[in-house]
């Protein structure tokens, strides 16, 4: 898989990717990230990636221009009427916004079947509809509320996503307890010490049935306390 990031902050995303399993997946060529910048495609001396909106109103809207512009340099593409359309059809252009279809485990599990991911990362007051209508096939939210950016959101779908990509995680058993129709099951965990104590006579302790070792309680204690994700 290859991911292709595209935002005005790309140093955001410096130790982002180079640590823990993402990185060690980039170095081992299981999937492949590049971080471009958008002013990289603006022109002039200011490379200005914004304007005010037409009709008025609060912030700066980033332009469609440059996001075209980025967006045409990564991959072959036609129309379809007005639409942009990847001739890779694998392949998903992905802009976020608190307007988008809320991010979940389901869409993660489908985007993990995709060759090609462009995330757009939009700052201010969002981005130009038309990079909406026309240029991206998906449009998402990471939950109800706003953001100073998309960059945070790009970096949560990147980890939910990628985790599910083949070699990623080493251990296939962990997806295989978690992935069943595209959700997983969430339950308290505990580990040593059985018993904490931050203050005397004030003990923070393990539930003691999953000291049992009783396997069918403990199963069932995660079933009554766990959670259905997705």
């Amino acid at each position: 898989m290859r991911i292709d990031v595209i935002t005005i902050f790309p140093k955001i995303f410096d130790n982002f990717l180079k640590e823990s399993l993402i990185g060690k997946a980039q170095k081992e060529k299981i999937i492949e990230i590049k971080v471009h910048n958008l002013r990289d495609f603006c022109e002039g001396k200011r490379k200005n990636v914004d304007d005010a909106p037409y009709g008025g109103g609060p912030g700066m809207v980033f332009k469609i221009e440059p996001i075209f512009k980025a967006v045409t340099s990564l991959i072959k593409y036609d129309f379809k009427g007005k639409k942009l359309i990847p001739k890779e059809k694998s392949t998903k252009i992905i802009v976020f916004t608190p307007r988008g279809k809320i991010f979940d485990q389901k869409t993660a599990f489908l985007l993990s079947k995709m060759k090609r991911l462009i995330l757009i990362c939009p700052r201010y007051e969002g981005v130009d509809e038309r990079v909406i209508k026309y240029i991206s096939n998906l449009a998402l939210s990471i939950g109800p509320y706003d953001l100073m950016g998309g960059e945070v959101p790009a970096m949560v779908l990147i980890e939910a996503v990628c985790r599910l990509v083949p070699g990623v995680v080493k251990n296939p058993q962990l997806l295989k307890e978690r992935i069943k129709n595209q959700r997983f099951f969430e339950y308290p965990v505990f580990t040593r010490p059985a018993v904490f104590s931050p203050k005397k006579g004030i003990f923070w302790e393990v539930p003691k049935i999953l000291l049992s070792g009783d396997h069918k309680k403990i199963e069932a204690w995660r079933k009554k306390y766990g959670k259905i994700i997705g």
